[in-house]
């Protein structure tokens, strides 16, 4: 990648947060994402006068926009740029200035002298004089997020939030969103560190869930993401505290590496894992057994006077007892006791597209789900087999971008060819320019290769895969659709589908 092309040249860099103006005007680029829409609403709470654009028109995301009477225009123009009057600043995605650095909009800003931040600065921005708390990792971070976030409201706290998928209904308070606004101290946000997203980010109270390496565009080893997270902890205040799950070899190797932190909670023996400022605090947890409809975890060392604490969790892998694990943590150093951390454990309902179960028909039950690396696919279909024993699992992917499938190409390979069916839907090139280096075909043929007892398809586009699935499905089978793009929308048309069969 040249320097040129690196996502997040020719943005400002990240600053320290400051209060956002009333009536500041903040045009938000891309409005319609995860993050963006989020950006867009917190402004617009904070007192700003927000407008955003996308032409990629409406999405799950935007409608919370929408709602919130934010004007949405579905195109990107110049004139958004040079109207009068013109934004005080624009909002964007660090990928946009790797897609398209002579977008018209960006040059129409920087010909103008208006400052381009990253949309990650405004969420920052908004969140100035409350308690920051950052949750971070390769995987896990979106659930963390939000069951955080559903903990702190459970218990009275009123936080406000940013996770990366969408928050239901009961926590928003209004339409299914990205964001909530609170009235508590607590601010709860997803720090994503790709490109440096989460530099923002100085947060109070951080959680770290996993090391591991992803981005091949920008980190070229687990030691480049490593040393990343290295440097958000280390940017953090004396005082601060961080939450590392130390089960994970990414997150052992980022502890090791910074003997300064003081005061983690860490999911390991304090004494190993000690700092300068003295032995760690430990949190740990024991999965007593796993059930269809939940986990059963024994928790140690949250509560001193009663021991240990036995949470029924709703959620299913081990990978998700780890995430609520690292949510306990974080909320007792946000002031929460154990009588109120186990509740809200035990009542999340989730967030959208994490194992979110669409519905069952004709027989076939349809899971969606956000999963795009090997890693988080292995888990995924490891927490699907428990809810749902005995059945016949589909794994149905559509790769997110090209350059991750062809970097972690046989480990996709590998973990797919453990489903017992498999379709996969032409890769979303996303912010890639050569489309080249790798493709659904290959991927399957290396699948069946592996596998070669196993249905194993590339249909192409999503809808092309979801009219193939719902051929091949019978009932009593499981479907469980990963990936970015527009994944979603395969779990949606199958189970159209299915209802007209």
């Amino acid at each position: 990648m040249t320097a040129a092309a690196r996502p997040g040249t020719g943005l400002a860099p990240a600053r320290d947060p400051r209060r956002i103006v009333v009536g500041e005007r903040i045009h938000v680029v891309g409005a319609a994402g995860a993050g963006a829409s989020a950006a867009a609403l917190h402004a617009r709470w904070a007192g700003a006068d927000p407008d955003g654009c996308d032409p990629g028109g409406p999405s799950p995301y935007s409608r919370a926009v929408e709602a919130a009477g934010i004007h949405m225009a579905w195109e990107h123009a110049a004139g958004h740029v040079t109207r009068t009057p013109a934004p005080d600043r624009l909002a964007v995605t660090k990928a946009l200035t790797a897609i398209a650095p002579d977008h018209p909009e960006l040059v129409a800003a920087r010909t103008a002298g208006i400052p381009i931040e990253a949309w990650q600065q405004v969420i920052a921005d908004a969140a100035v004089a409350r308690t920051l708390i950052g949750v971070a990792g390769t995987h896990g971070k979106s659930t963390s997020a939000g069951w955080l976030v559903h903990v702190l409201a459970e218990a009275g706290a009123d936080p406000s939030a940013f996770v990366g998928a969408l928050l239901p209904a009961a926590l928003t308070g209004g339409v299914p969103g990205t964001a909530r606004q609170g009235g508590g101290a607590a601010f709860v946000v997803e720090a994503d560190e790709y490109a440096g997203n989460f530099d923002a980010y100085h947060p109070e109270i951080a959680i770290v869930t996993s090391a591991e390496w992803d981005h091949p565009d920008v980190f070229p080893d687990r030691a480049a993401v490593v040393a990343a997270f290295d440097v958000w902890i280390r940017g953090m205040g004396e005082s601060a505290w961080a939450v590392v799950n130390v089960a994970d070899p990414g997150v052992a190797a980022l502890v090791e590496a910074d003997a300064r932190r003081a005061g983690t909670i860490a999911r390991g023996m304090a004494e190993a894992y000690a700092t300068a400022g003295g032995p760690a605090e430990a949190l740990l947890g024991r999965v007593v057994r796993f059930e269809p409809e939940a986990t059963i975890l024994e928790i140690h060392g949250l509560d001193a006077v009663r021991g240990p604490i036995i949470v029924r969790l709703p959620s299913a892998g081990r990978h998700n007892a780890a995430n609520a694990l690292g949510v306990a943590a974080a909320a007792a150093r946000a002031g929460l006791g154990p009588s109120a951390i186990a509740p809200g454990l035990a009542t999340f309902p989730g967030i959208g597209r994490r194992l979110e179960r669409k519905g069952e028909v004709a027989g076939v039950a349809v899971y969606d789900d956000y999963g795009h690396h090997p890693t988080a696919i292995r888990a995924t279909l490891g927490a699907v087999r428990q809810r749902e024993p005995g059945r016949r699992i589909w794994a149905v992917y559509e790769p997110l971008t090209f350059h991750r499938t062809a970097a972690l190409f046989d480990d996709f390979a590998d973990v797919l060819a453990e489903a017992d069916g498999v379709a996969i839907a032409e890769i979303w090139a996303g912010r890639d320019a050569d489309m080249t280096v790798a493709s659904a075909v290959g991927l399957a043929e290396a699948v069946a290769a592996r596998n070669p007892r196993i249905p194993v398809a590339a249909p192409g586009t999503v809808e092309a895969t979801a009219a193939w699935l719902a051929g091949e499905v019978r009932s009593g089978d499981v479907v469980l659709v990963m990936g970015g793009g527009r994944s979603y929308r395969i779990a949606e048309l199958l189970i159209e589908a299915l209802a007209d069969r």
